[in-house]
Parts: structure tokens; C-alpha cells; sequence
């Protein structure tokens, strides 16, 4: 069944434009609402406290009638770590490969959530038909396994998301990206390519994952201790390269990390991962075995590469200390948001004589380079492109190549949150936005923080607190005890007595002042107190500490 001509088709973004991370991307066909990927963001150094950004999904939820499905392209967490604050907001069904849900479902179970979900498997080389949509999947080569792209068949033209995606055309794992049904897709005619921006700005093509195996080989031949991996859990062809490379060269292999343990069953169950008998061993039994048959594959309580390196450079693992004829692998890439935790923790593991390998010799990227987009623009051919899935540079530097290749400018949207894009008969226009953002998750609290207490936050953070603490008379409106002033993180009080004596003498003159204007109410006294000492410590220190002051009333 195909939909009329005439109807409307919008696409907009609620996440992963602009940003790495919070991927979420919204297709309308006729009303009818498809979300694709529903991602979480690790936060920014001036998110203080916060544990994880996700999309601001207000409008979604109010309009949950119309939400035909969820689509995931693939298991990173930046593309299905929002869909837990998701679930019991919209009732959709979730669609996703067999990896993706397996993922998604642990994740779920561990927040107690599992039954919730309606999940439903997608087999990429069959359709899908949701009412009177069809829906088509082809294989993608990415840094996890089971990633798909996906493409909406409408009657002004197929309407392609990519996904995460690389071209690997010697694959770890044996799955190819489906060249030819992209092609196909192209012959059938794209009206728009929604395309991975991430590597954008790198020139070139991306390399193969299996240009690592050689290499780890190597490393693993010639190294005197153990060797100790740290790598993201996701990864499982990486993993397997690894383990591959301690079979060749006679070592076990110990897991650490909860996460791990459980995704490397979940691979091998499927088997996305294949792994000889008796190679694994418990860590907590590898002390009875020599350093240099020894493997050690570690990831942080959360799947990431970066705390168990940081604990074990600063000794505070739990199970890995380092030994001088140690040989790490950090096989990752390092993130702009934790670069100099990498770095340092680097540094303090070369300065115990640990040998450290890192950066390209053990890390291939997941995602398109320049050539390999424009690849998938030949493939394609579509008449509109949108770049999704990046920083606004990544997205302009995919527009820049997208128009090198003969792209008209006026045929490529360059999105914020909220934009919208409208195609009617064919042809793209700007719409009215819709109301999208971020969500700032902390503990338990999802969206109870927001700018004023980031802003505090970052207050105490910079400058420090000065708490005033005084006890009034309930009936004679006089001072009984105090002023005392308290500091945090401001000053060192023993070398700055006479600045705290001085801010005690402006708190009780402020207070006297202020009474005898029969001035009670506390609001008013404390804005009182705060102003003038504000004004008073800025002067003499050019800093602005958070001021409190505490009343109490006898």
C-alpha cells in the first residue's frame, strides 16, 4: 500500500546534532511518528555532578499516540542508552537486531524495566510493514556487531538513516555491508539520506578492524609480563582480535569488569564471538600462573576503557596492580571530554615501567571517512542530505564534501534540535520547530537539575562557600549568638583572620541596621547580609563564593 503523493513527510532531530552522543532522530510519514535510536550523552566538564544527558523527549510524549515505533540502528549507548527514561512514557514497540536487543535487554533487567518493553527482533533482510508503512534494513560494518541502516519507503522517495557505519570490506566477523542494497536503494530513487557525521573531517578512508590482528600478535609475542587490554565492552570484534592474538601465542584470558563478562556471554551465546575452549580463566585465580601467560581484558563498571586505566595507574583497582614488565593496551580512542585523564594516567603507568601501547596501531575508527561518505552519496544518490550524528564542524565538514561531489548547497539541511524539515511532492522546506533540549540526569533525579544549579554548582566549584550562621531574639529582635562565619573552599581561615573579622563586623552591622528599620522578615535579611558581603570580599579578593547565611530565631 503506498501512501498518497501528496502528503507530508518531516523529519527533525531531538539529539546528536551538534553533540556526540544523545543520538535521536524523528520521521513523520503522514502523522505517523518513527523514532530512530534513542541515545544518552556523557556530560561536559561544567555539567558538575551529572551522571548522564539525555534528549528532552517533552514533545514525543505528547504526542505518544502517534509514535508507531522505535527503530534502533545499533547497541552503543549513545544510540539506546535514553530509551530506559523512555519506556513507560511512550508504549511503542522497540525494533532491533538481535545484538541490540540482547543489550538493550540487560540494561533494561538491571533497572528493573525489562517488562515494560515490547521488544521485537528485526531481520535485516526482510521488510518490515508497520500500518501502511514498509520498511527496509541493510547491514552496516561498525565498532559492535549487528549494526543495520535503515530505509523508509515513501511515495516521494526512500528515505535513508545510516546509522553508524564504516565501510570494512575484510570484517572481523565475516558480515559485509550491504553494498548492493544501498545501490539498489539509489536505482529506486532517495529522496534523503540521513548520514554519519562523526568522522567527517578526517580525509581519507577508514581503515579495516582486522588490520589489528597482526599487530596485537605482535605485541603479544614479544611481551615479557602480562598483558593487560582495556577497551570498550561494546566491542566485541576488538575483543575478539585480542583473545585470537592470547591463543596464538599460549596465553589465558582473565575478564574483569561485570559488564564485560556479561556482553562477551551474551557474543558468545550468539555467536558474535567465538572462543576455544578452556581460554577463559577466573581473575581472581590468575596469581597462580605465570606473568607471561597471562591476559588481562578490563572495562569500567559501565563498558568504558577509561576507569579501569585510571585505577590501575593510581592503584586503586581491586584485582589489577601494575608490574614493571607489564605491557597495557589501551584499544580506544580518547575522547576530548577525558583526554587528559588518559593522558596522565599514561604517564603515571610509563613512569612505573609499564610498557603502554596506545592511538592507531591498536584502535581503527567505527565510523565514515570523508571518501567513505562520499561512497555512500555515490551509492545512494540522494536528491536532499541531512548529516546527522556530530558536532556542528563534523556536520559542516560533511556538507563541504557532500557539496564537492555536486550536492546543490540549497539541497543539504544543516540541523539544530527541534529543526524541522518538511517535504511536500518532493520538494524540502524549512517548518516550524518543535520543542526539543536536553535533560540532565543525576542519581536518581532525571531533569531535577537544571541551569541555576549547574550554576551553583560551578559557584562552589570556583570559588567556594562562606556560611553566616547568627541566633536572633524571637521577641527583642536582638543578636544572641553569633555572627560565625564558616568557609569552604574559599579561604584558608588561620592566614586570613582579619577578612573573616572584618566580614563578622559588616554581618552584625547589616543586622543591626536592618532591625532597627524593623526590617524582620528573613528573606530580606539574608539578601541583605549577602549583598554587602558580596561587595566587601569581591574587593578584597576578586572572588565570588556562594554566600549563605542562616538564620535562627530563639
Amino acid at each position: 500500500m503506498q501512501n498518497h503523493p501528496k502528503d507530508k513527510i518531516r523529519i527533525y532531530a531531538m539529539g546528536g546534532v551538534g553533540e556526540i552522543g544523545n543520538n535521536m532522530t524523528v520521521i513523520e510519514l503522514n502523522g505517523d511518528i518513527f523514532i530512530v535510536d534513542a541515545g544518552l550523552m556523557h556530560p561536559k566538564d561544567e555539567m558538575l555532578g551529572v551522571d548522564r544527558v539525555i534528549p528532552d523527549t517533552t514533545y514525543l510524549e505528547q504526542n505518544r499516540d502517534r509514535i508507531k515505533a522505535i527503530l534502533l540502528t545499533h547497541a552503543h549507548q549513545a544510540h539506546i542508552g535514553g530509551l530506559p527514561y523512555l519506556i513507560g512514557k511512550i508504549n511503542a514497540p522497540i525494533y532491533g537486531t538481535t545484538f541490540t536487543l540482547a543489550v538493550l535487554e540487560l540494561m533494561l533487567k538491571d533497572m528493573n524495566l525489562a517488562k515494560k518493553a515490547n521488544l521485537k527482533r528485526i531481520d535485516p533482510d526482510k521488510d518490515l510493514r508497520i500500518g501502511p508503512h514498509r520498511i527496509s534494513f541493510f547491514r552496516t560494518n561498525h565498532s559492535v556487531p549487528d549494526s543495520i541502516g535503515i530505509a523508509f519507503h515513501t511515495s516521494q522517495g526512500v528515505i535513508i538513516h545510516t546509522g553508524d557505519f564504516k565501510f570494512d570490506y575484510t570484517p572481523v566477523d565475516g558480515v559485509k555491508f550491504d553494498l548492493s542494497k544501498v545501490s539498489r536503494l539509489g536505482d529506486e530513487g532517495v529522496l534523503c539520506l540521513l548520514s554519519d557525521s562523526k568522522n567527517a573531517d578526517r580525509p581519507g578512508n577508514t581503515p579495516s578492524e582486522s588490520v589489528l590482528g597482526s599487530r596485537l600478535e605482535d605485541y603479544f609475542y614479544f611481551a615479557e609480563g602480562r598483558v593487560i587490554t582495556a577497551l570498550y565492552a561494546s566491542n566485541i570484534h576488538r575483543i575478539q582480535q585480542v583473545i585470537n592474538a592470547a591463543v596464538q601465542t599460549n596465553r589465558k584470558v582473565a575478564l574483569d569488569g561485570r559488564y564485560l563478562e556479561r556482553l562477551v556471554g551474551i557474543a558468545t551465546k550468539f555467536g558474535y564471538l567465538k572462543v576455544p575452549k578452556y581460554t577463559f580463566v577466573n581473575i581472581d585465580k590468575i596469581g597462580h600462573r605465570k606473568d607471561r601467560e597471562i591476559c588481562i581484558i578490563t572495562t569500567g563498571q559501565q563498558g568504558d576503557p577509561i576507569t579501569p586505566l585510571t585505577r590501575i595507574a593510581s592503584h586503586t583497582h581491586k584485582k589489577i596492580q601494575p608490574k614493571e614488565n607489564d605491557l597495557f593496551i589501551y584499544a580506544s580512542s580518547a575522547q576530548p571530554a577525558y583526554e587528559t585523564d588518559v593522558t596522565k594516567a599514561i604517564d603515571a603507568l610509563m613512569r612505573l615501567g609499564v610498557e603502554v601501547v596506545y592511538g592507531d596501531d591498536v584502535h581503527v575508527s567505527g565510523h565514515a571517512s570523508s571518501e567513505d561518505l562520499k561512497l555512500m552519496l555515490e551509492l545512494s544518490r540522494p536528491k536532499y542530505l541531512i548529516p546527522i550524528h556530530g558536532e556542528f564542524r563534523m556536520l559542516k565538514a560533511h556538507m563541504d564534501l557532500a557539496a564537492a561531489t555536486g550536492m546543490p548547497l540549497y539541497n543539504i539541511f544543516l540541523l539544530d534540535k527541534g529543526d524541522v524539515v518538511e517535504f511536500v511532492n518532493g520538494e524540502a522546506r524549512d517548518a516550524e520547530k518543535v520543542p526539543a533540549g536536553q535533560v540532565l540526569v543525576d542519581g536518581l533525579g532525571v531533569g531535577d537539575v537544571g541551569n541555576i544549579v549547574l550554576r551553583d554548582r560551578r559557584l562552589l566549584a570556583e570559588d567556594g562557600t562562606l556560611i553566616v550562621v547568627v541566633t536572633l531574639g524571637k521577641q527583642s529582635k536582638k543578636i544572641l549568638s553569633g555572627p560565625e562565619i564558616i568557609t569552604r573552599g574559599f579561604v584558608y581561615v588561620r592566614e586570613s583572620e582579619e577578612l573573616i573579622i572584618d566580614a563578622t563586623e559588616i554581618v552584625k552591622e547589616v543586622l543591626a541596621k536592618s532591625l532597627t528599620q524593623n526590617v524582620s522578615e528573613w528573606s530580606s535579611l539574608k539578601n541583605n547580609i549577602r549583598d554587602s558581603l558580596s561587595r566587601y570580599l569581591y574587593d578584597k579578593t576578586r572572588r565570588r563564593p556562594m554566600i549563605l547565611p542562616i538564620i535562627m530565631e530563639i
